[in-house]
Order: structure tokens, then C-alpha cells, then sequence
């Protein structure tokens, strides 16, 4: 099972420099534990959100407003591809990241194969797509 991991972000992170040198050495540390196990797929840090921009659409026409937004509490500071064999283990590796002051994640499964067959022939469902892109996005 394929999990994304989103690092919300908080008034803090989005008010101030890059992480610090010794929160930046304790994820680094959490990340190698996750290259080991063999959960990490993916992950990158998110620059606050000054320089952000969104786009909205109504279905016909499209709008872009730009950072900085004022809900922190809704913005994600970072992410990760976890590969784990289920919720349980994505949750016990979420509560072992290295979350200082008030933070918090959180963790959504991605669509699968499985999950769309009814989108997807029985040839689409049984050969393995590594390193592209299937199709509605699944792997």
C-alpha cells in the first residue's frame, strides 16, 4: 500500500527561516530510518507559502491568487511516498517522525490498480507499470 505523508504546517513554519540545524539533523536521521526499512519512496520540504500560488476554477474560467494564505492550519509544509503493508504501520512511523512544538500529519492512502478496476481491462490490471504513469495517475 502507497500512503502520502503530509507535514502540516504551522504558524511557526510559515512565520519563519528554514527549519534549524537540529531539526533538520532529526528528520534527516528519521528519513535514513525510512530508506533502511525500505518505506521511503519519496519526500520533499515546502518553502512557506509567500511565494505560493493557487488556482481556483469554477469550471469554465480559471483564477490564480497568490500567497501568502492566511489559514495556516489548511497548508502542508511538506510530504513523503511511504510503501507500507497497511494503515497501521504507515501510523506507527508517523508517530515516530520527529515533530517538534505543535505539528502534525497527515496520511492518505493513494488509488491503486485494484481500487479502479472497474476503469481498467483485465490486461491494465495485471501487467506492472513501473516508472510510468498509468492510467488516472496509478503506478
Amino acid at each position: 500500500m502507497r500512503v502520502m505523508v503530509f507535514g502540516k504546517a504551522t504558524d511557526g513554519s510559515e512565520k519563519s527561516a528554514p527549519p534549524t540545524k537540529e531539526a533538520f539533523a532529526a528528520m534527516d536521521q528519521f528519513t535514513e530510518e525510512l530508506v533502511k526499512a525500505g518505506i521511503m519512496v519519496a519526500g520533499a520540504g515546502l518553502q512557506n507559502n509567500a511565494d505560493a500560488k493557487r488556482i481556483t476554477s469554477d469550471g469554465s474560467s480559471s483564477k490564480v491568487i497568490d500567497g501568502p494564505f492566511a489559514e495556516t492550519r489548511e497548508l502542508v509544509a511538506g510530504f513523503m511516498i511511504w510503501q507500507v503493508k497497511d494503515m497501521d504501520e504507515a501510523v506507527a512511523w508517523a508517530k515516530r517522525s520527529p515533530m517538534l512544538g505543535p505539528s502534525g500529519v497527515e496520511i492518505r492512502p493513494f488509488y491503486e490498480a485494484a481500487d479502479l478496476a472497474e476503469f481498467l481491462t483485465p490486461e491494465e490490471l495485471s501487467t506492472p507499470r513501473e516508472g510510468e504513469r498509468g492510467k488516472l495517475g496509478v503506478a
